[in-house]
């Protein structure tokens, strides 16, 4: 070999050349993927594509949703939840919305236009004021019941080593029951004359009677409709204590904080968001999901002690046939929910902590 000639490398030498520094040459692949020059590999697949300012399309391991390239797939999909809610939602609610402005016989043969009567009567009504304090009080008293037994539950059995799961599947137990079944539950247990919990309070000394006394009768409905949503909150406070990190309880228990100290300088602030939606989610079950317990247990009695909105609104549409108060009523009800609602965003979301 001359020492003019160029030195040529075939394709079988792979070995790399050493440089003076100790370094070996090698070629690397620019982000693209290909390597200019002969023997260019393509992109391998998978990988995130980089774009011209550097920042890859999508995240590696990501996969987009491929709908097509028309609207059809998107809209066939939706089609059942939007019948649902025109059919469901939409149109009784603008029928009621007409009907609250009208006077009109049971069988709608004489209608008139009224504009606002139906509402001017309802709150000139004391027994409508007294319902509407019967609801409140009973959406708040439930509400507390609900989330206090919820959290005591959620941390004691975040506290079981053994058993956990058969813990939570007992407490799950009373979702599966109908609220009908739950509030024909509740009435028997605390019958005044065959009940065994009523015939303990006797026992105490505590003159317990639910037909006759309307403050008992009312108590009654709370425990029957806070026992049927316990388990509800339940499901939301124990999947939100797995999300608190474990460093930050063992760092505490390092410290010397006991259980419950953690659990309430530590894990209940972080369960902020998760109890302000239940307390949200807990009014609107009280103002409309307790109808089927209310009709279980007093139907509406004693003297209209446990006469709720949710239940009034039935009580003058299809037994007093009363259609134009009836459909006032259920526009009223659906305003103090909301009014309730952006209260409760207003005056307690900015205390929630969001942040981990």
């Amino acid at each position: 070999m001359n020492a003019g000639s160029p030195i040529v490398l075939s394709e079988a030498s792979a070995a790399p050349v050493a440089q003076p520094s100790g370094l070996t040459r090698t070629q690397h692949a620019p982000p693209g993927g290909a390597v200019v020059g002969r023997g260019a590999m393509p992109p391998r697949p998978g990988r995130a594509q980089t774009t011209k300012r550097g920042r890859p399309d999508r995240e590696p391991g990501l996969k987009r949703a491929n709908f097509g390239h028309g609207p059809g797939l998107p809209t066939l999909l939706l089609l059942p939840q939007f019948l649902i809610l025109v059919f469901f939602f939409f149109i009784p609610s603008l029928r009621a919305l007409m009907q609250s402005v009208l006077l009109s016989d049971p069988f709608g043969n004489n209608v008139q236009f009224v504009w606002f009567d139906n509402f001017k009567a309802l709150f000139a009504n004391g027994e409508y004021r007294q319902s509407i304090v019967t609801t409140l009080w009973f959406t708040v008293a439930q509400n507390v019941i609900t989330l206090a037994v919820g959290v005591v539950l959620a941390f004691a059995t975040d506290r079981v080593v053994r058993a956990r799961s058969v813990y939570r599947t007992v407490i799950l137990l009373p979702y599966a029951i109908a609220p009908a079944i739950a509030g024909i539950l509740w009435a028997f247990l605390f019958n005044p004359v065959v009940g065994p919990l009523a015939h303990m309070l006797h026992a105490l000394g505590i003159g317990w009677d639910p037909n006759r006394n309307p403050s008992d009768a009312l108590w009654l409905v709370i425990m029957a409709a806070s026992w049927k949503h316990i388990c509800y909150n339940y499901i939301f406070l124990a999947v939100g204590l797995l999300a608190v990190p474990a460093s930050l309880m063992e760092a505490a228990a390092v410290d010397g904080a006991g259980p419950i100290r953690r659990f309430f300088l530590i894990a209940l602030p972080m369960l902020g968001p998760t109890v302000f939606f239940l307390a949200v989610m807990n009014f609107i079950y009280g103002f409309f999901e307790t109808f089927a317990i209310i009709d279980a247990v007093t139907h509406g009695g004693p003297a209209g002690a446990t006469n709720i909105l949710v239940y009034k609104v039935y009580v003058d549409g299809f037994v007093n046939l009363d259609l134009g108060s009836s459909a006032a009523q259920s526009v009223l009800l659906m305003s103090f929910a909301l009014i309730c609602t952006l209260l409760q965003f207003r005056y307690f979301d900015h205390k929630v902590n969001y942040g981990v």
